[in-house]
């Protein structure tokens, strides 16, 4: 991107955007609202790692955040653009990452006996808001997935980050000793 590249193009000034490969289409279209909301997913895990965290942790969240871009890219890709996204996909290996991390941080944390309530500390908070935004970015994804065909691991990635990110709130709960406060029923 050069001192050229304007960020504005005006292009959507119609109510359009432009996929990858070219083709236009609405902005409410459930594709947008899918790769949309992964993008908002990976804004919400940015403010995330604004928090001061142990070092692998941001590591480990700006790898998440290249596989998100990785995701909203290849979701965004039209028949032809597909070609130029199609080295981004996501893989079993990607998955495991997320895996191993969940294993790791369980290792340590007190057995979980009832729901929690979200909160405690503020990155804690933005742990489970970012959870939340990956829950809804799965919802829309597989919406999508009836009108296309998405890459199966994607649905399996992102259905395995908001485990992460709730495992990563007790992570960061326990080191912070700020304690977890159970749902009452009334």
């Amino acid at each position: 991107m050069g001192k050229d590249f304007k960020v504005y193009t005006k292009t959507g000034d119609d109510g359009t955007t432009g996929l990858v490969g070219g083709t236009r289409v609405k902005k409410f279209d459930v594709r947008l609202e899918a790769y949309g909301t992964v993008d908002e997913l990976n804004a919400s895990i940015g403010v995330l790692r604004s928090y001061k965290l142990p070092d692998d942790v941001i590591k480990l969240l700006i790898q998440i955040q290249n596989k998100l871009f990785n995701i909203g890219s290849s979701l965004a890709s039209d028949k032809k653009g597909e070609a130029f996204t199609a080295n981004l996909a996501i893989t079993e290996k990607d998955i495991q990452v997320l895996e191993i991390a969940i294993d790791k941080f369980e290792d340590n944390l007190p057995e979980l006996t009832h729901f929690i309530l979200p909160g405690g500390d503020l990155a804690v908070a933005q742990c489970h808001v970012a959870r939340t935004v990956c829950r809804r970015a799965e919802r829309r994804i597989i919406e999508f997935s009836e009108q296309a065909t998405v890459q199966p691991e994607i649905i399996k990635y992102i259905n395995r980050l908001s485990d992460f990110l709730f495992v990563l709130s007790r992570k960061i709960t326990s080191e912070k000793n700020v304690g977890e406060v159970a749902w009452e029923k009334d």
